[in-house]
C-alpha cells in the first residue's frame, strides 16, 4: 500500500484508509465481531489510517477502534477522530471548557493520554471563522492532549477558513459526483502542505453501481432518515445528488467503468482509484461494513493508472448530470 504525508504531522498515511462510521451507527447494525473483522482485513491489507469520531454511535466506533489498536499496538495504525457533533450546532458551545470535555471523552474511549489527531466534525462555519478555535487546538497540542488538529468541513468556504486558521489536515467530500474541491481546495491545500482526508468517497454507496430505485435502507440509515437532509447536512447521505438522478448516473457509471475502466475491477474500487489520483489527496476513508468490503476497499490501490478515455467520461457524466444538484452548494 502506497503512503503519502499527511500534512504537516510529520506522519505517512495509506492512500486508502478506513472510516468508521458503520462501525458505529446509521447504517444499520453491524455488531462487536464484524466490527473486529472489518478492522483487522484493513489492516492487513495495508490500511494504517482510522478515521472515526466521538458521535458515532455515541462512542461505539471509537471504543471499537481503541480496542482494536490496543489489541495491534506495533502495526503502526494511525488513529484520527472528531469532536463537536454531540451538542446542539451553535458557535456559543464550542468553549474551552467544551474542547477539554469531548477530548477527556475521546481519550477514555480510544485508551490513550494523547490523540493522534483531532478534528472540529463539520461545526458552523462561525466557529471555524474565530481565531480563539485554532488557539485552543494549539493550546491543547502544548498540553500534550493531541498531537495535531484539522477540521471535518462541508463546504469549501469553509475548507478556506480552516486552512486559514492553520488547521493540518481537512476532511471533505469528494468523489466522482461532487467535484467542486478539485477546483477550490485541492490546489490551496498542497500548496499550503495541508493533508487531504476523503469521505464520502462512493457517494454512500451510489458508486458501488448497486442500488435502484426500489432499493429500500433500514429505519436507521442515514440513507432512509436524511435523504431530504432532515438530520444533518443533505450532502453527507448520496453527495447530495437526488436519489433516483444518483441511480440513473451510477448506471452510467458502472458502463463505463466496462467499457473504459482496468479489467477485473469493480465501480467502487475505480471511484476510489479515481479519488486517490486527484493531486493534493492524501488519503481516502471508505466505509465498510464487513472484512470482505474492507480488503475490496484496499485492493482499489493496486489498480493501474486510470485511462484518459474514463476520465474524460467520467466529466462528462458529472457535467451532464450530477453538476446541476450539487456543484453551486457545496
Amino acid at each position: 500500500m502506497e503512503s503519502r504525508p499527511l500534512g504537516s504531522t510529520g506522519t505517512q498515511v495509506s492512500i486508502i484508509g478506513l472510516g468508521t462510521w458503520q462501525l458505529g451507527a446509521d447504517w444499520g447494525e453491524v455488531d462487536e465481531a464484524a466490527a473486529r473483522a472489518t478492522l483487522d482485513a484493513s489492516l492487513s491489507s495495508g490500511v494504517t489510517f482510522i478515521d472515526t469520531a466521538d458521535v458515532y454511535g455515541d462512542g461505539r466506533s471509537e471504543r471499537f477502534v481503541g480496542s482494536f489498536r490496543a489489541d495491534n499496538p506495533d502495526r503502526g495504525l494511525f488513529v484520527a477522530t472528531k469532536m463537536g457533533r454531540r451538542v446542539e450546532q451553535r458557535p456559543e458551545n464550542y468553549t474551552p471548557e467544551a474542547f477539554a470535555a469531548w477530548n477527556e471523552r475521546s481519550r477514555r474511549n480510544l485508551g490513550v493520554e494523547c490523540l493522534d489527531l483531532v478534528q472540529l466534525h463539520c461545526p458552523p462555519t462561525e466557529v471555524l471563522a474565530d481565531p480563539a478555535t485554532w488557539d485552543e487546538l494549539r493550546r491543547m497540542v502544548e498540553a500534550g492532549l493531541i498531537a495535531n488538529f484539522g477540521a471535518s468541513v462541508e463546504t469549501c468556504e469553509q475548507a478556506r477558513l480552516a486552512m486559514e486558521g492553520g488547521a493540518q489536515t481537512l476532511q471533505i467530500i469528494l468523489n466522482i459526483f461532487r467535484r467542486k474541491p478539485l477546483e477550490e481546495v485541492l490546489p490551496e491545500a498542497a500548496e499550503r502542505g495541508v493533508g487531504v482526508i476523503v469521505r464520502v468517497p462512493l457517494a454512500s454507496g451510489l458508486l458501488s453501481g448497486k442500488y435502484t430505485t426500489d432499493t429500500v435502507f433500514a429505519a436507521g440509515d442515514h440513507r432512509n432518515y436524511n435523504r431530504e437532509g432532515a438530520a444533518f447536512d443533505i450532502g453527507e447521505t448520496f453527495s447530495g445528488v437526488p436519489y433516483e438522478v444518483g441511480v440513473a448516473a451510477a448506471s452510467e457509471f458502472t458502463r463505463l467503468c466496462s467499457n473504459y475502466g482496468p479489467q477485473n475491477a469493480t465501480p467502487a474500487q475505480i471511484a476510489l482509484k479515481w479519488v486517490t489520483e486527484q493531486v493534493g489527496v492524501t488519503t481516502v476513508i471508505p466505509g465498510a461494513r464487513n472484512a470482505d468490503q474492507a480488503a475490496a476497499n484496499a485492493a482499489a490501490a493496486t489498480l493501474p493508472p486510470l485511462s484518459a478515455d474514463l476520465n474524460a467520461a467520467l466529466e462528462d457524466l458529472y457535467n451532464r448530470m450530477i453538476r446541476e444538484h450539487v456543484h453551486g452548494r457545496w
